[in-house]
């Protein structure tokens, strides 16, 4: 009985065991057994680790990175533990910035513009028994007001919402969710700190969690996001998941309900740029969980085999792999184009006893139906929704390759984004491989080469302009295909050298795999004074940029 009493004040009961099996046993690895390459490790990392430890604390680099070295590969991105508080770590760096609600971490930023580099800096966290935290009836938003007294709180489901309280380096250890990702690495000494034999599961190439894994979901439940995440990008390498980890995975699929939208919208994001896009939709489905994790998320997984969204998701990875920045809205474009296709060939052509629209206002309301069945508001209509609408009102205008419209085209912000997006479109045949060839070298030309080009596309015209005035009767559009304008009669105008030809407004049809239909124009006159530029006039340059 006294036995009891003393182990239950030393934290022996629930026990001895219990704790021991929970916070490991510290092993401290040498590098002849580990055999990490310190030449693989970032400068800029050492360099945050010896401030850090010049100035009296402990640090290491932690996680992913520890893990990535001991397999041999170069780490893209590098993570620091140390037991500094992050007001102590951002005195120590000229440019660094303290993030985060639940968990506060340090950025320390090195560079600028686009070949900056951000290493993460995150205090050791002390284990917390969520049995004895505080609970709230609703989540992060609506229980604000609580929260904001709380060190550690739950909500209903088990879910922490607040647990950011220091502690040592083997509680830090417990709190990490797979055993592959709890090692420090000592770039000074070359030491790796292993609690939960993290160096045996990369050894056996097992992706296993710390502690009980339906436990930690609930805690945390985009943990199986994580777990998708990991499997991923980890399978190339031999890695499966331990049968005990996965075998909660679709139960606790239910917990993501009450995570906040955008939340599980950065996590779906990061399921698809980080250069295993196609590995994670084998991997959604071989778990079963193809449907229920993120509306959006559903639609990638349903659309990964068709061959347009397929090529995004291979050239996203593709990009990733060749150190390339990705754009979320390129690839989300790429995933509902079929929707804003199809919206808008059924408004041009007036389908379900509806009025026939404009091209150009059809598109507009095609994508604005797609924003609001698909996106919604969680990406608060911001850049990503116009980068979005940009690239697909883009598309019509490279079908205009005359006048001044190339020339404005090739000037907006978003024309390679958009370019791309059409080079893809030209690859399933939904585009002319002519009219992306020609855009290909127009972009990447010189000012004699652009005009060569452009009188090319007036030669091209003039011939089918013959033959078609040979056999008047045009071409039934292909079914599903919005059907042309008509066009306004000849009219010559020209007057000299101050004449320039140009295009009535059309409103270009999504392409079908063949050049377009001659065109016939009118004649009108430059301006006297001002350059006759392209002023928005072709349709697509006012709407993209709304």
């Amino acid at each position: 009985m006294i036995k009891k009493f003393i182990d239950k004040l030393l934290g022996k009961s629930a026990g001895g065991a219990q704790g021991k099996s929970r916070f490991g046993k510290r092993q401290e690895v040498p590098a002849e057994v580990h055999k990490i390459d310190p030449a693989l490790v970032d400068e800029r990392a050492r360099n945050v680790v010896t401030t850090l430890q010049q100035a009296g604390y402990e640090a290491y680099v932690v996680g992913g990175a520890v893990r990535d070295l001991l397999l041999g590969l170069r780490p893209k991105d590098f993570d620091v533990a140390t037991n500094a508080t992050p007001e102590q770590v951002k005195s120590l760096f000229r440019r660094a910035f303290i993030i985060g609600r639940r968990f506060r971490i340090v950025h320390v930023v090195y560079g600028r513009g686009r070949e900056h580099e951000v290493i993460e800096v995150s205090t050791f966290r002390a284990y917390m028994d969520n049995a004895a935290a505080e609970q709230v009836a609703g989540n992060e938003r609506t229980s604000k007001g609580e929260l904001a007294s709380m060190k550690h709180a739950v909500d209903a489901s088990g879910r922490v919402l607040r647990d950011n309280v220091w502690g040592p380096q083997e509680e830090d250890a417990a709190r990490r969710d797979f055993t592959v990702n709890a090692m420090y690495y000592d770039p000074a000494n070359q030491v790796v700190v292993d609690y939960h034999n993290g160096i045996r599961d990369a050894q056996k190439l097992t992706l296993r969690m710390i502690g009980d894994p339906a436990t930690r979901y609930r805690e945390d439940p985009v943990r199986i996001i994580r777990a998708i995440r990991f499997s991923a990008k980890l399978a190339a390498l031999g890695f499966k998941m331990e049968a005990k980890t996965a075998a909660p995975l679709v139960e606790s699929s239910k917990l993501l309900a009450d995570v906040p939208q955008s939340r599980l919208f950065d996590e779906m994001l990061k399921l698809l740029q980080t250069g295993h896009a196609i590995a994670t939709v084998e991997q959604l489905r071989k778990l079963g969980l193809a449907k229920g994790i993120y509306p959006l998320l559903d639609v990638v997984v349903e659309r990964a085999d068709q061959p347009f969204v397929k090529a995004a998701l291979q050239d996203t990875d593709r990009r990733v792999g060749e150190g390339k920045p990705v754009a979320p809205s390129f690839l989300l474009a790429c995933v509902l184009w079929a929707d804003v296709r199809d919206g808008w060939a059924q408004r041009v052509e007036g389908r379900h006893g509806q009025r026939p629209q404009p091209p150009f206002p059809a598109l507009q309301d095609a994508i604005d139906d797609v924003f609001n069945a698909r996106i919604g508001d969680v990406s608060g209509r911001g850049k990503l929704a116009a980068d979005m609408r940009e690239i697909w009102m883009m598309q019509p205008r490279f079908d205009k390759r005359t006048g001044s419209t190339p020339y404005s085209l090739v000037d907006q912000a978003r024309f390679r984004a958009a370019f791309d997006f059409m080079r893809l479109r030209a690859d399933v045949g939904e585009v002319s491989e002519a009219i992306a060839e020609w855009w290909q070298e127009f972009s990447t030309a010189d000012d004699v080469r652009q005009q060569d080009l452009l009188e090319q596309v007036r030669d091209e015209q003039k011939t089918r302009q013959r033959v078609r005035t040979r056999d008047p009767v045009a071409p039934k559009p292909s079914r599903g295909e919005p059907a042309p304008r008509q066009r306004q009669p000849e009219a010559d105008t020209r007057q000299g050298d101050e004449a320039e030809e140009v295009e009535v407004e059309a409103g270009a049809v999504p392409p079908d795999g063949e050049p377009a239909a001659p065109r016939k124009r009118r004649r009108r006159r430059k301006p006297r004074t001002g350059g006759g530029g392209d002023g928005g006039g072709e349709g697509g340059g006012s709407a993209a940029a709304e």
